[in-house]
């Protein structure tokens, strides 16, 4: 039985046409979704941006990180949030952080794309109760949830798994060697979205597109035994 979870692979170039380059080459390797991210664009210019998104044309989320979250976006919050604004008509997807404006995200999932609400932690993983709270402010937010933890012991990423056994529609991820596991287990708990590496590795962990597919693929039934 195959995987219903999709593989969505980041983007992280500095200009448009790379963008456009590395998106056919992830498309190659069997991405499911795409993630362009935005905010490594050394000179983000809304025009070139829906260009290069159009010529890729395939299923995208559009994701414009905060520095705080291990983003790179170097501009104002406002420029931050019209840029993925301006992306809603054409993406299949937008990341926007749960610590943003209420009011922006709010805009975003007023226009009909699905949202992805999303919270990183690049130095801890909180307990149970504090990821479900933060997952739960996330739904009623928008469409799906994400949460992003860095493990100090097998423990952190065990409460993970957790978050993916009590919470749906959640993409929950552990990061680092130490969780990497997460992103594979993700398929078993039904999370709508795991991210895999393509060309650019955009958080510690992540494991290559195609070792992933294998792994997602896999007949997993003896973990139900």
């Amino acid at each position: 039985m195959y995987s219903q979870t999709k593989i969505a692979i980041p983007i992280f170039q500095k200009n448009c046409k790379d963008v456009i380059e590395v998106a056919n080459d992830c498309i190659d390797k069997g991405a499911d979704i795409l993630e362009f991210r935005i905010d490594a664009l050394e000179n983000p210019k809304i025009s070139e941006i829906k260009s290069a998104i159009d010529e890729i044309n395939f299923p995208i989320i559009a994701t414009n990180r905060i520095q705080s979250e291990g983003g790179s976006f170097r501009g104002t919050e406002e420029e931050r949030f019209n840029i993925l604004y301006e992306c809603c008509d054409i993406v299949d997807y937008v990341d926007i952080e749960l610590q943003s404006k209420d009011e922006y995200i709010n805009k975003i999932h007023d226009t009909g794309v699905t949202t992805i609400i999303s919270y990183h932690d690049f130095e801890k993983t909180p307990n149970l109760n504090e990821i479900t709270y933060i997952v739960e402010k996330e739904q009623e937010l928008g469409d799906i949830a994400k949460v992003a933890f860095m493990p100090q012991n097998l423990e952190d990423t065990l409460t993970i798994l957790a978050v993916l056994s009590h919470c749906e529609n959640t993409i929950a991820i552990s990061m680092g060697e130490l969780g990497s596991y997460t992103r594979v287990m993700a398929s078993k708990f039904n999370s709508p979205i795991t991210f895999a590496a393509g060309t650019d590795v955009t958080a510690p962990g992540q494991i290559d597109i195609e070792t992933m597919k294998v792994l997602l693929n896999m007949d997993l039934n003896i973990l139900d035994e």
